[in-house]
């Protein structure tokens, strides 16, 4: 137990496990979010985050020492604040108004001794060079003699069993030597194992590195599984030997593309800063971008040709598809490529349905409807599309349906099933 006091400011997928693993070590913490609906349902204990209970925020209301709330006056007399908003894409740029938005409502609370650490995603740079002013010019301050101020790159996997916020090693950073050994000292409270780099600049760059390797790396393999088909060469079995190789190769798997609060962003914040700090393009990246950004239309047009093949249009034929997050066991619909295949084939005039007990329907495009999957659903459809392979869904009820076009070799090959 401690008497210092954490402020979280954003409480989504990777602020909120952040905040209960805080009041679990003992914390008293604030959950800032300025989504009013989302202050609202916390304090009513429901947990809109998957790797969140109710039962665990309901246990860290009932503890005292969790106080979720909308307003930064209560982030007064913090001794550790912990950033962990959105940082989006806005036409093609790293858009860092809500970093920007939230330090400067914090800066007039920050006091002498306090230590500020940011989480999002962004480029190398934005902790020296964004924060560290605001801060300094909100309270008056000078960072490193009279604040700490660190960077440390989110690692959330939502719905990962294996790998969680205390199991996933943190890398940790500071502006200074005192300012890092202050930031590892308090994640050394909360995780397993801390990994100190030299400064906020490696530790940004960290993140971006870790995500545009899958991005590449997926962007391969799903160039590879549309060159493949067109060669009439199982992809699937040559991933499945290749994997069997002990070293030189990881394995990483094509589908309808990627999605996600990371890989359609993150790498996208490393060529940018390349382009803008060095003039020059980072071609890998521009590259993967290409490739996975056409995935969806890809499936889309898969799918049109199998119908073909049958006989039907895909105007005006009934589509179900199955899955809406980005990624299997997960509520998450941000930058999802299921929904811009959802997107595709309604312009192309399907009529949609939507199998995905995970997701809000709040989150559900407005040209579809969620619906249960049963027999019924399955009979009805001219094709089911398998876009997010969730654990817990009866896919032996596929066997019934006229037509499947499975983009995560999930099911037995048969008559019915088209393999991405």
């Amino acid at each position: 137990m401690t008497d210092e006091t954490v402020v979280v400011v954003g409480q989504g997928y990777v602020g909120l496990p952040l905040a209960m693993r805080a009041v679990e070590v003992g914390y008293r913490v604030v959950g800032l979010d300025t989504d009013p609906r989302r202050s609202t349902r916390l304090r009513a204990g429901r947990s809109y985050v998957e790797d969140v209970e109710s039962a665990t925020l309901a246990a860290a209301l009932a503890s005292g020492r969790y106080r979720p709330s909308a307003d930064y006056r209560d982030a007064a007399g913090f001794d550790y604040a912990v950033i962990t908003v959105p940082t989006p894409l806005t036409d093609g740029a790293p858009d860092l108004r809500f970093v920007e938005r939230s330090v400067t409502a914090l800066a007039p609370f920050l006091t002498a001794g306090a230590t500020v650490i940011l989480e999002s995603t962004t480029y190398p740079g934005t902790t020296e060079e964004i924060v560290r002013p605001l801060l300094e010019a909100g309270s008056g301050l000078r960072a490193g003699h009279d604040f700490r101020l660190g960077y440390s790159p989110e690692r959330i996997d939502p719905g990962n069993q294996q790998w969680s916020f205390v199991t996933t090693p943190k890398v940790v950073s500071g502006i200074d030597g005192r300012s890092r050994e202050k930031v590892q000292r308090f994640y050394d409270t909360l995780v397993d194992k801390t990994i100190p780099v030299r400064g906020t600049r490696e530790a940004e760059m960290t993140k971006l590195l870790e995500n545009t390797f899958r991005h590449v790396n997926i962007a391969l393999v799903n160039e590879l599984a549309v060159a493949a088909h067109r060669l009439g060469v199982d992809v699937w079995e040559a991933i499945d030997a290749a994997s069997t190789k002990p070293f030189g190769y990881l394995r990483f798997t094509p589908g309808p593309g990627v999605g996600g609060h990371c890989l359609p962003v993150d790498p996208s914040y490393l060529s940018w800063e390349v382009k803008r700090s060095l003039g020059t393009s980072f071609r890998f990246v521009e590259l993967a971008n290409d490739i996975n950004n056409q995935m969806p239309h890809y499936v889309a047009d898969r799918l049109t040709q199998a119908l073909n093949r049958r006989g039907k249009a895909v105007r005006g034929a009934r589509i179900l598809l199955l899955g809406l997050a980005y990624k299997k066991n997960s509520s998450d619909c941000r930058e999802s490529p299921a929904v811009r295949v959802a997107e595709r084939l309604a312009w192309l005039g399907a009529e949609l349905r939507v199998v995905d007990p995970m997701v809000d329907p709040e989150q559900a495009p407005p040209f579809v409807s969620l619906v249960p999957l049963d027999a019924a659903q399955v009979r009805a459809a001219d094709a089911v599309v398998l876009l997010t392979d969730h654990d817990g869904v009866d896919y032996q009820l596929l066997d019934e349906a006229a037509l499947v076009f499975d983009t995560r070799n999930l099911l037995p090959p048969g008559r019915n099933v088209e393999v991405l």
